[in-house]
């Protein structure tokens, strides 16, 4: 599931959230008013405001550009230089323009906190701040500014490197889920090796033996010889079944497993569940069973991989209906919601797979995050047209 937010230290996937991160970082330009003001109302030349223009327009794109792309990896020196030449443009316009141009040094306090690891942003950020100071003594009117912009330069600046290193923190953390993930589904393949290679090897082992003692009885014995082929039918049938057991143990999901897979997997992803105790399941055929499972292990692969959501609750809950009684799981999350784009294939195949039990799922998007619900008949199909 993926709606148009994003989550912290997610990159923006689309267009759309490319847009809605660039209004989110752009919303703190409302504090430009005041060179924005002085260009309109200073009393500068047309020349000189031209200039201003060009020079914000500059400083802004700048600032947007080294903000919106903070930890893709740039290497510091190549962020020290673009804060120098943004230092280099806030000094020129504050000398030039006056003391409303001030304000543009907050901006790149708050720009190297933002881009800076803190080893380094703990001398950028008051360097900052103090050359703002002094060009602020020799700026005409500029002490006046000063008290109302030292504090929001060191202030923001120092918030700035907290979120950061929280951005760092979160990478590093869906880092680790997927290779949590990985790490679960290699564990399960060698779980799959192991069952197969223990319920096989024994039997074909002895039916290479007893292939080997009928070939040997053959000339002499044939009776004997028949007795271990019958032998050999019968382990080879016991393997088939043995197989055909295990694998179906695999394919055949459990409801009651699942909600316990469910609670462990959103507790370790930092998700606060909300999941029912152990089932009354008596009744439920196994098609209905096994389907149920099913979508929940879907939803909550979503939930914990696509979501961002912080709170996920499950409900199953026993109705009657006009078809007869249903069994009804839904999974609601607060997260970003479902993708624009259609349903995802895990969902198309979940469709098909309730479908063949009897049963239908409705998935979309809430006000507040994202909820699955699917039904399965609760009981035995109803004998719809059979004769008297």
């Amino acid at each position: 599931m993926s709606g148009m937010g994003i989550g912290i230290g997610q990159r923006p996937e689309n267009r759309r959230q490319r847009i809605v991160k660039s209004l989110w970082t752009g919303i703190w330009l409302v504090y430009l008013s005041a060179p924005v003001t002085d260009l309109l109302h200073g009393g500068h030349s047309a020349g000189v405001r031209v200039l201003g223009w060009i020079g914000l327009a500059a400083f802004v794109g700048w600032y947007m550009v080294l903000v919106f792309r903070t930890g893709r990896g740039e290497r510091n020196g190549l962020v020290l230089g673009s804060l120098g030449v943004l230092t280099a443009q806030s000094t020129v316009l504050a000398l030039t323009l006056g003391r409303e141009w001030l304000v543009l040094f907050v901006y790149v306090s708050i720009a190297s906190g933002a881009a800076l690891p803190l080893r380094l942003a703990r001398w950028t950020i008051p360097a900052t701040s103090a050359l703002m100071a002094a060009l602020a003594f020799a700026v005409p009117g500029g002490r006046a500014y000063l008290a109302g912009l030292l504090v929001p330069a060191l202030l923001g600046g120092f918030a700035m490197t907290g979120v950061r290193e929280l951005v760092r923190t979160t990478v590093a953390l869906r880092e680790a889920r997927a290779t949590v993930a990985q790490l679960a589904a290699n564990e399960e393949r060698l779980r799959l090796a192991r069952d197969l290679h223990d319920l096989l090897g024994h039997s074909l082992s002895l039916i290479t033996l007893k292939s080997e003692l009928a070939g040997r009885m053959l000339p002499d014995h044939p009776d004997k010889a028949a007795r271990q082929v019958a032998d050999i039918e019968q382990v080879s049938r016991q393997a088939l079944v043995d197989v055909r057991e295990a694998v179906t143990g695999y394919r055949r999901p459990r409801l009651t497993a699942e909600l316990a897979g469910a609670r462990a997997a959103l507790t370790a992803a930092g998700i606060t569940a909300g999941i029912p105790a152990e089932p009354d399941l008596a009744g439920v055929p196994e098609d209905s069973e096994s389907a149920l499972a099913w979508a929940l292990r879907e939803a909550i692969t979503n939930v914990v991989r696509h979501s961002g959501a912080r709170r996920c609750t499950v409900e199953l809950l026993r109705r009657q209906t006009l078809d007869g009684p249903v069994l009804e799981l839904a999974v609601e999350d607060n997260g970003s919601g479902a993708s624009g784009q259609g349903p995802g294939n895990g969902l198309t195949g979940l469709t098909e797979r309730l479908q063949k039990a009897g049963g239908t799922l409705d998935a979309g998007g809430i006000r507040h995050g994202f909820r699955l619900v699917a039904r399965v008949p609760a009981g035995p199909s109803p004998d719809v047209g059979s004769g008297p």
